[in-house]
Order: structure tokens, then sequence, then C-alpha cells
């Protein structure tokens, strides 16, 4: 991972922006819509966007920025940059953003349309109605990994949350809630890999590991496969002999919730 993904709140505090013309323009557009306050070079910021067209322009001002300890973007400069900008998916308060680091802008826009097209507009209702339904969630199911299962669930593909078909967000969530039945108790999965390829797992096998509590591995499965879990998942070496590994060692086994 060559970027660690964050979600900055801009809300009232200052961003420098640096340049004049269409794409200082979007920059500020971008910066106004998360509440940002667009300032000068001079005054005191944490994070900068040069946008102007003169390379030498860009480069001094990146030196004189970069000495003041302010984090930045460098527009088609991202040798230059300590943040990059992503394409972005806006369903508040669900955000989601795509980027490649700088490699390419028109292959982060191609993958973010693809996701425009299927999510609903109402998906940040959704968001809205969970966030207002946290205490009668926690009520509903007290122990977290409960609540977890059921979340998890509910949010499934078919499932009465399903993010990609839910038209009504605050309404289903009643549902949710009334019609939720106990849960049945944690379930365990194998899965001997066919490879130690990550571009080889099955679509099941990838499901599976961004779903697990626990990630128990053999000894041939290699981290980048391991990543492809959960990232508060818990990862331990599987006993040898339990279950019965196969010779290269690229046995899973995981702990699901409900």
């Amino acid at each position: 991972m060559h970027s660690l993904p964050l979600f900055l709140r801009l809300t009232g505090r200052p961003a420098i922006l640096i340049g004049t013309g269409e794409a200082a323009d979007a920059k500020r557009r971008l910066l106004e819509r998360a509440g940002a306050l667009v300032v000068d070079e001079d005054s005191p910021a944490a994070i900068a966007i040069i946008a102007c067209d003169d390379g030498e322009e860009k480069e001094a001002a990146t030196v004189r920025l970069r000495a003041r300890g302010v984090l930045l973007n460098v527009v088609d400069r991202p040798d230059l940059c300590d943040f990059t900008m992503p394409a972005i998916v806006d369903r508040d308060p669900v955000i989601i953003a795509v980027g490649t680091g700088g490699a390419s802008a028109g292959l982060a826009k191609a993958v973010r349309q693809r996701i425009e097209r299927l999510l609903p507009p109402q998906l940040g209702a959704l968001a809205q109605a969970l966030d207002a339904a946290k205490g009668a969630i926690r009520g509903r199911w007290p122990d977290a990994r409960d609540r977890r299962g059921a979340l998890d669930a509910g949010l499934a593909q078919g499932g009465a949350l399903d993010p990609v078909a839910v038209r009504d967000g605050a309404e289903a969530v009643t549902r949710w809630l009334a019609a939720a039945d106990d849960q049945p108790p944690a379930r365990t999965v194998g899965l001997t890999l066919s490879s130690p390829d990550p571009d080889e797992l099955t679509l099941r096998a990838a499901r599976l590991l961004g779903e697990a509590d626990v990630v128990l591995y053999g000894p041939g499965v290699p981290p980048l496969i391991l990543d492809r879990a959960r990232a508060d998942a818990v990862r331990r070496p599987l006993p040898p002999g339990e279950p019965a590994e196969d010779r290269r060692g690229l046995t899973i086994v995981l702990t699901l919730a409900p």
C-alpha cells in the first residue's frame, strides 16, 4: 500500500491554494465543498494545494511550504506530493475515494464512474438511519461480536439492509430491527488455496476473508493474501495438524460471525 487513506475534516480550517486557472478553480471548489477556508500562501495552514501552471513556480512554492512543514498536493507532479487527491463518490455521509497515487487520474475517474452507477443516491440516508439506531442496535445485541454479525448479515448482498438495493434507509432499519431473530453461533470455514498468488483467489475466498473475525493460516499463505482480511481480524498461524494441511501449507481456517 503506497499511501495511508485518510478522511481529513477541514470544516472551518485554513487550506492554502496557490495558482489560477481551471485546475486551481476546481481545487478551490473541492476545498470549499469540504468546508475549508481557502487562504493564500502567507497564512498558517496544515495543508496546501499548488495548482500553478509554471513548473519552476511549482517547485519554488513546494520548497517554501515544505520548509514550513505544510503537507502538499502539487497538481500534475505526484513526485512532489505528500498527499494526492482521489476521485470521489459522494453519498454524504458515505464518501468513497479512489486513488492511484498519481499514477493515472483517468483510471481513478473510470473506477469512480463504475461505483457511481452501482450505488443508489439513498445510500447516505441508510448510513444516517444506522447512526440514529446505534442505541437500539446495542440494546438488541449487547455483545460486540453478535452486533457485528447481525450488521454483516443485514448489509450482505440480498440482506435486509443491502446498501446497493435499499431505497428507504430509515424504514429499512426499523424493519430489520423488528424482524431480527437471535443470531446462530459463529461458524468455521476451511479453505485450501489453489495458489499463493492473491490474484488467483476465488470470489468466495476473498469474500470470506473480508468477513472473518479470526484467520488461522498455514505456513504457505503469503502476507499479500492475509492483507485481504479485515484490518481488525485476529491473525494466527495454524496449529500443525489442526486441521490437516495440504503439502504446500495453503490452508486457511476462518471464524466468522453468524
